[in-house]
């Protein structure tokens, strides 16, 4: 049967390798056109975006393929990291002739190019991709006591119930997240085995420096744990603890900005020593970007309590990477085993590279993840295209692409859409960083995955969010898709990462009434046993932490892909379908993995709205 496609990218027959190209390495193409088109001549047209050139090189005819012309080139074009936008192009002896894009054979207008990410081949840690994340927001975890704020920086106060609500309302027009819960570092590692117990090798804690907030994104000190969280001892022992069970601590690093209460910018004295905004001779005055001191500076989104930094003064790149005691080499000593860098749009390519190379001179097996929430391997921000995942910044990213794609699918959308934006974004990243990409459901940035799985339109405006619950019925039918979509977080590449509380059941709008208090007591047992089931499933199964992925099914709303690796495979078959559906299998001889029943040939009843995994080997 002849094949229909002209070029395929992810085809092996059409280019290779597969996906992303490492510096220095052999890039073949072949086109197939059809022999009844005429066309005698075929060329690849090569941009260089970061280099600004653009070559043409002819793809010599190699002979017929059934009823199809093949033009072909083999090439080594790229000594350095580079983003690369390719087409071809067609003409016939006379001279007439067209070219071919992702649209398919034009004659005028700009190509639609396809990408090829050229990437410098380094070291990427294995830990985090092949492992299970547990994000927690601190303060609403767990606590042992009700803390004392009193003599902190911020006007703070705590909670005396656990249950309450968060608090929301305005202050003198602004939010000001002074309401604390008391949860705490030791807290955290008093809860150590039931982490274990779900899974979890890498623990991502949002900011746990001092700071005036809750959310602790306005840092004051990076020197300092925040005193209601505990102390530099704490710290150091909640990471012994926690490796010894085999689970790594990852930090948030907010380095685009700091708070405006902070020990650098002091707009409010509470420090005895001079802030940038007291006094032009303070040491911390080049960091911030003033246009009319003290009252006028740069600041984040415009948001006066959150002054941005200059990423390119010395003394600040020196204080946080490069100093002997810098603060990402500090608090790896101390037990960290890597950062995610918040905002990383907004932090400068050299910023990041530097970073990461203080990083990987502290601790060769450390990870550099960044908050990214496209395609961060064409991200442009500020009008600046991204080198993001080329060998020299970021191991990982955070896959929003994945979250947003599996949501749509979840509520209704095609199986197809979910495959092609899993596939442009395994396609465009190096294997390494799709590997190690942070895939979720929900994070402290978006609302609680069971509400939005409810299916229900969330009401505007905080008054009415902050009483908001989905229906019984709602909370059913956001039940039944968030047992899939756990289980597809658990079987897909990348490293599933849990927010804290969505494996016991928790509901929850948008910021701040995602953050509740983790509901001790009041879990969803089934749900928190199905996720503890993944859990341990992905740590039991070496195909599922970093086996090669194969589709097998995407048509409307049905999904089936495997994972392969030395003889295992393991099936994620998912019917989002009324009625049953017989899905594919790659081969004979698997079994359930949930109730141990063997199957017969190469489809598996799948029920409505369910999802089973079968595993082989």
């Amino acid at each position: 049967m002849n094949h229909p496609a002209v070029f395929d990218s992810r085809d092996l027959q059409y280019k290779k390798p597969y996906g992303a190209l490492p510096c220095g390495k052999e890039w073949s193409l072949t086109c197939r056109p059809l022999a009844s088109e005429g066309f005698t001549h075929c060329s690849v047209i090569i941009l260089r975006e970061f280099a600004g050139r653009e070559i043409e090189a002819e793809m010599p005819f190699s002979g017929l393929w059934e009823d199809r012309a093949c033009f072909s080139l083999s090439l080594i074009p790229f000594q350095t990291p580079e983003l690369v936008w390719y087409w071809f192009r067609f003409w016939r002896d006379d001279g007439s002739g067209c070219f071919l894009d992702k649209t398919g054979y034009r004659s005028t207008g700009e190509p639609i190019s396809w990408q090829l990410t050229v990437y410098e081949e380094s070291h990427t840690p294995s830990w985090f991709g092949e492992g299970v994340t547990y994000q927690i927001f601190p303060d609403r975890y767990c606590r042992l006591f009700v803390p004392d704020p009193s003599g902190l920086i911020g006007d703070r106060w705590v909670h005396e119930d656990w249950k309450d609500g968060p608090a929301w309302m305005p202050e003198d027009g602004e939010v000001k997240n002074r309401d604390f819960f008391g949860g705490s570092l030791p807290g955290i590692t008093s809860h150590l085995d039931d982490l274990v117990a779900l899974g979890v090798t890498t623990l991502y804690f949002c900011p746990i420096f001092e700071s005036a907030s809750n959310h602790r994104y306005n840092t004051a000190d990076y020197t300092r744990i925040d005193p209601m969280l505990g102390t530099e001892e704490d710290f150091r022992t909640l990471c012994a603890r926690a490796k010894e069970r085999g689970i790594r601590v990852l930090l948030d690093g907010v380095f685009n900005h700091t708070g405006s209460q902070s020990v650098y910018f002091n707009a409010d004295g509470f420090y005895p020593s001079l802030g940038a905004a007291q006094s032009r001779e303070s040491p911390y005055y080049d960091w911030f970007q003033f246009s009319d001191w003290p009252g006028s500076y740069d600041a984040w989104w415009g948001i006066s309590t959150l002054p941005n930094v200059r990423e390119d003064c010395p003394d600040y790149v020196d204080y946080i990477i490069e100093g002997e005691n810098s603060v990402v080499k500090r608090w790896l000593r101390a037990g960290a085993s890597g950062w995610r860098l918040d905002v990383a749009d907004e932090l400068p390519d050299t910023f990041i590279e530097k970073l990461r190379s203080a990083v990987e001179k502290t601790d060769p097996d450390a990870l550099v993840l960044g908050e990214v929430w496209e395609d961060a391997s064409n991200k442009i921000s500020y009008s600046h295209r991204r080198k993001y995942l080329l060998g020299k910044e970021l191991h990982g990213v955070m896959n929003y692409p994945f979250r947003t794609a599996l949501l749509n699918y979840l509520l209704g959308g095609p199986a197809e859409d979910f495959q092609e934006a899993m596939e442009t974004i395994r396609e465009n990243y190096p294997p390494a960083a799709f590997f190690s990409a942070m895939n979720f459901l929900g994070t402290h940035d978006t609302p609680r995955i069971l509400t939005m799985l409810g299916g229900c339109r969330l009401p505007e405006g905080r008054d009415a969010q902050s009483t908001f619950h989905l229906s019984p019925a709602q909370r059913q039918a956001g039940l039944e898709r968030l047992y899939v979509a756990a289980a597809i977080l658990f079987t897909f590449p990348g490293s599933p990462m849990i927010y804290y509380g969505d494996e016991a059941g928790m509901e929850g709008a948008a910021d701040p009434f995602n953050r509740r208090t983790y509901p001790w007591g009041h879990e969803d047992r089934e749900l928190l046993s199905w996720f503890r089931w993944l859990g341990q499933l992905r740590k039991n199964r070496a195909s599922l932490r970093r086996g090669s992925l194969r589709w097998l099914e995407a048509r409307g709303s049905l999904l089936a892909y495997s994972r392969e690796i030395f003889g295992e495979t393991t099936v994620t078959l998912v019917n989002g379908s009324a009625q049953e559906e017989f899905l594919p299998l790659p081969e004979e001889g698997f079994r359930d993995l949930r109730t141990g029943e063997l199957l017969s040939g190469e489809t598996a009843l799948v029920s409505p709205y369910s999802v089973r995994l079968l595993g082989r080997g």
